[in-house]
């Protein structure tokens, strides 16, 4: 009879998020995800079988994570442009609240490139669940008359997902919550209905 885990596998999962999170995949050694998840060596590799996979795993954690907040976030009701600029709004206080980090999507584009199928597979379907919920929300705004209705909602999509992801970038790089505020009312305002 096999012995039971003795430990949360998910939490283990959301422990090794935030250390790759912090420091990146390379810069995340087996002995540092023994300390974020609690769990000894043989214990990780017994449930992940490797480093990567446990990469994987945590990257989908992630992925899944934001994709849940991001949908709840623009479901709320408003208009599509204030949808919009809750969203931004929303991206500059994740980074407010933990400055540098930026996002663990972007962070692992940055890292791996395409060199890794699998990886890279991943984030493919993280960005278009992304958007595809953007486009949705442009062409709401587009019915509501807030949203530039001689763009395609997917140029819009892609355009929000963009300013999300160089928000991100540039809280990695040290920027204030002004600089990012100024950026966001300068996307809002190149989407905004005319």
């Amino acid at each position: 009879m096999a012995r039971p885990k003795e430990f949360d596998e998910r939490a283990a999962i959301g422990r090794a998020m935030d250390a790759f999170w912090v420091r990146g995949y390379e810069g995340t050694s087996t002995q540092a995800l023994c300390e974020a998840t609690g769990l000894g060596r043989s214990s990780i590799y017994n449930t992940f079988t490797s480093k990567h996979e446990l990469f994987v795993r945590a990257l989908d954690h992630y992925a899944e994570r934001g994709i849940v907040a991001r949908t709840a976030l623009l479901e709320q009701s408003g208009t599509g442009i204030e949808r919009f600029g809750a969203l931004f709004s929303y991206t500059i206080d994740e980074e407010a609240a933990h400055p540098g980090r930026g996002c663990l999507v972007v962070n692992t584009v940055a890292e791996f490139g395409d060199r890794d199928p699998e990886i890279r597979a991943r984030i493919d379907a993280d960005t278009k669940r992304h958007l595809t919920l953007l486009a949705a929300c442009a062409r709401e705004g587009q019915l509501d008359g807030t949203i530039d209705s001689a763009r395609e909602p997917g140029d819009i999509a892609e355009f929000a997902h963009s300013t999300v992801a160089g928000l991100r970038l540039m809280s990695r790089r040290g920027a204030g919550r002004t600089a990012m505020d100024a950026v966001a009312g300068i996307a809002l305002n190149g989407i905004a209905a005319k």
